[in-house]
Order: C-alpha cells, then sequence, then structure tokens
C-alpha cells in the first residue's frame, strides 16, 4: 500500500487581474463575485514523501526584484519562501531531493534549480523544445538570453517524456498541454487511498472547472493560454480524471492556503 503524502509549499505570490489570467472573456458576463482588479495568487510546489524516493513538483518562483522586474510588477516572495528555505521549514536540503518534475517550464515554476544538485530534472519533450527557443511573445516567460537574464535550466541537463508514464511507484504524469506547450500534470497516489493530480498551471484557478450552462461551457476556461482548444480539452480531461475536485491541486489556488493550515500533509491517512 502506498505511504505517499503531498506537501504544498508556497513560494511567493504573483498579482494577477482575473479578467486577464483565470478567466476568458467570453466568460466574463455569468461571472459574480470576481474582482476587475490584481489578485495576489500563491505559487505552490508540491513535496512528495514517503516513497522510495523524494519528490518536488516545480521549484516555485524567483526572489521579489527578479519576480516584480522582468515579470509580474508587485510579486514578491517573503523572507523564508524561497524553495530553498521552505524545505529547511520542514527538515530537507535541496540535495536531499531525487527528482525535480516540471509541470512547465515558466518563470514562477523552476527557479533555483542549481540548487538541487543531486536531482533528476523531468520535463516534456515539447516543453524542454520550446523553452530552449521560445518565440519573443514568450521570453519573459522563460527568461530567454535577450532579457540580459540567465535563465535557471541554462546549462542543466533535463529529461524528456512523452504520453503518459510512470516516473516512480505511485507517481505518473500525464500531458495536458494548453497553458504551455508540454504541460505535464503529476498523479500521485497516496497514502489514503486516493489518487492527488498536481495540475501546475493547466487549470489556473478552482472557477475554471465551473460549468456556464447559459454558454454551453462544461468549464469556464481562462484567459491565458498557448492554445485553447488544447487547454480547455485538458480542464476537461482532469476534472473527469480526479476523485473530486478536492483532488486537484493547483499551483495557484488562493484557498489551498488555508487547506493546508489544517491539513498540511495531502493524502495522509486519517
Amino acid at each position: 500500500m502506498s505511504q505517499l503524502t503531498i506537501r504544498p509549499l508556497n513560494t511567493g505570490y504573483v498579482p494577477t487581474n482575473p479578467f486577464q489570467y483565470h478567466y476568458h472573456h467570453s466568460a466574463q458576463p455569468f461571472l459574480k463575485n470576481v474582482p476587475n482588479e490584481k489578485v495576489p495568487l500563491p505559487v505552490f510546489t508540491f513535496l512528495v514523501e514517503g516513497g522510495e524516493k523524494l519528490l518536488l513538483v516545480d521549484t516555485g518562483m524567483a526572489w521579489t526584484e527578479r519576480a516584480s522586474d522582468y515579470h509580474h510588477p508587485g510579486s514578491w516572495q517573503e523572507p523564508g519562501q524561497d524553495i530553498e528555505s521552505m524545505l529547511k521549514s520542514v527538515g530537507y536540503q535541496c540535495s536531499d531531493v531525487d527528482i525535480v518534475v516540471f509541470t512547465h517550464l515558466h518563470w514562477d515554476h523552476m527557479f533555483y534549480m542549481e540548487k538541487f544538485t543531486n536531482a533528476k530534472f523531468v520535463a516534456h519533450k515539447r516543453e524542454w523544445k520550446f523553452a530552449n527557443n521560445p518565440i519573443p511573445l514568450y521570453y519573459k516567460s522563460y527568461e530567454h538570453p535577450v532579457l540580459g537574464v540567465t535563465a535557471p535550466f541554462t546549462g542543466l541537463s533535463v529529461e524528456t517524456v512523452e504520453g503518459e508514464c510512470e516516473i516512480m511507484p505511485g507517481v505518473r504524469v500525464f500531458e495536458s498541454f494548453g497553458h504551455s506547450p508540454g504541460h505535464i500534470s503529476v498523479e500521485v497516489d497516496c497514502a489514503d487511498g486516493d489518487s492527488y493530480i498536481c495540475c501546475g498551471d493547466s487549470i489556473f484557478v478552482l472557477g475554471n472547472l465551473n460549468p456556464i450552462p447559459e454558454m454551453h461551457y462544461d468549464i469556464t476556461p481562462p484567459g491565458r493560454f498557448y492554445n485553447i482548444v488544447e487547454a480547455w480539452n485538458s480542464i476537461a480531461y482532469q476534472k473527469q480524471r480526479a476523485k473530486s475536485n478536492q483532488h486537484l491541486l493547483l499551483c495557484h489556488d488562493v484557498a489551498l492556503l488555508e487547506r493546508i493550515k489544517k491539513n498540511p500533509l495531502i493524502g495522509a491517512t486519517k
């Protein structure tokens, strides 16, 4: 029986406007109580403990100056929120991590990679190829050298995957394209007998799971995407694949901040 648990670790905050990022413009007339102003969203990574290897899903965002100056103005990382400090707070060093799976390689998911000196890095083949040669529209997202900065993955080796595959016993990845060219999600079979999906940004906020009957939408599509058809299908598929919405763990889920106060280890036996 699996002994795996998932520990969400928040690495900072990125303010985004719901009507620009969280929700597609076509959904706006049907959204209630959604502010038309920037909302700070957390940036979670997920530590998978209890297995034969210590596995981390994403490494989180950059420090405040880098995040705010080069990416989303007003973003911040509080002291002790960088992934190295967050791991230390729960008894680990970066060097203890055996595997890092990247849902995708945007700037807020892959910082401090150089600190994981003993880890095998895993990303989708399509994502790795695009991250190293993006179109100009995505130079900032992947920290292209033209910006005068060095992306954390520069010079590092990344093992690439395709399709659905097992990373280690009890942990699988599957394709959830749309937010980025090669986005993947990570499914973990946990000690409580349930499987949980670390969705990265393939589902931006929980509201993306809501149907809009007036529009014949079975989900509410996001406003930020690489490919809207793939993004739509990825959300719908994960909604169907997961046991419930509570089994979908989103990188930017505000509700998860309160959830982990009561339950810091998701998937643990009760």
